[in-house]
């Protein structure tokens, strides 16, 4: 399977913009095109900007192309707070508001997809166009169990309230951070293995031995859910382009793609031969697909 021309490609180098007194790390390759957005590519949890190498480098000649670590990955700074939906929002408006200076294409994978969403509905003056790719993010559970199985809500909550003891979630960190835990995590949500390489496992890991990062890993079972994904699509007003990798096995890309239709049938859909990372995994078919629609909104 081939999964691009720029496999190799070495990450572009960056800069530091300064949000809220936390040094936040960026990206930007190509010009600003007359009539063309920007686009804002923005990754998902426990990744960073060099997720989408292989993209800036096969966009950024019809586009500018702009990346961003959120607040709590890769090079960005993780201080001790709380960390959601809402925080990575208002720190996208302002990166868009302040930085880039017009509104731009969003594109996130996974969390970065639930990310860009909360911007495109919320924050509408920033947003002319949204691709989400294997998005992240609740629905509203319209279904309520007439017998609930108490025994699993018990070590659900269980686990929950353990992990969220600094101790325990440290530890945990520690075990999920390996390189060999990263490498075949990596293995199951990659539909091709081959573009499981030692750069993409080192990329990953090397944001994790920053002192803030198992804070930021602990968010993740302290912090609030954030707005469920059904009522940011009835504010959502711009186009919206889904790219799903059809063999996720952390999400069935067919019935959330029907959830994401039936409250935004506008929307456009494409499937694709990868797992959870279309982008990396196949990503001259993404930018093929990101190319022309972008083109055609305009």
């Amino acid at each position: 399977m081939q999964y691009s021309q720029a496999t190799a490609t070495a990450p572009i180098p960056g800069t530091y913009w300064q949000w809220r007194e936390q040094s936040i790390y960026y990206v930007k390759a190509g010009k600003r095109q007359p009539g063309k957005p920007p686009l804002l590519l923005i990754h998902g949890f426990g990744a960073s900007t060099d997720h989408w190498r292989k993209n800036i480098s096969g966009l950024s000649d019809d586009f500018e192309v702009w990346a961003i670590d959120l607040l709590g990955f890769g090079r960005s700074a993780k201080p001790e707070w709380q960390y959601g939906g809402e925080l990575w929002r208002d720190q996208l408006y302002d990166f868009i508001s302040n930085v880039i200076g017009q509104p731009v294409v969003l594109a996130g994978n996974s969390l970065g997809g639930y990310s860009a969403l909360c911007v495109a509905a919320q924050r509408p003056d920033a947003a002319v166009g949204l691709v989400l790719l294997n998005s992240a993010g609740p629905f509203t559970d319209a279904k309520v169990p007439t017998e609930p199985n108490p025994t699993k809500k018990f070590f659900s909550e269980t686990t929950r309230s353990l992990f969220r003891q600094p101790w325990a979630s440290f530890l945990l960190f520690q075990y999920v951070r390996q390189r060999s835990l990263i490498r075949q995590t990596l293995e199951k949500v990659y539909l091709d293995k081959s573009a499981v390489t030692d750069q993409l496992v080192e990329e990953i890991y090397q944001p994790s031995c920053d002192p803030g990062a198992p804070r930021v890993f602990a968010s993740v079972f302290s912090s609030p859910q954030g707005e469920n994904v059904d009522v940011l699509l009835k504010q959502l007003t711009c186009p919206l382009l889904l790219l799903w990798g059809e063999a996720d096995p952390w999400m069935n890309a067919k019935e959330r793609g029907a959830k994401f239709r039936e409250f935004y049938p506008q929307l456009t859909e494409h499937y694709l031969r990868a797992g959870h990372c279309p982008h990396d995994e196949v990503p001259d078919q993404v930018n093929s697909v990101m190319r022309s629609w972008v083109l055609s909104i305009l």
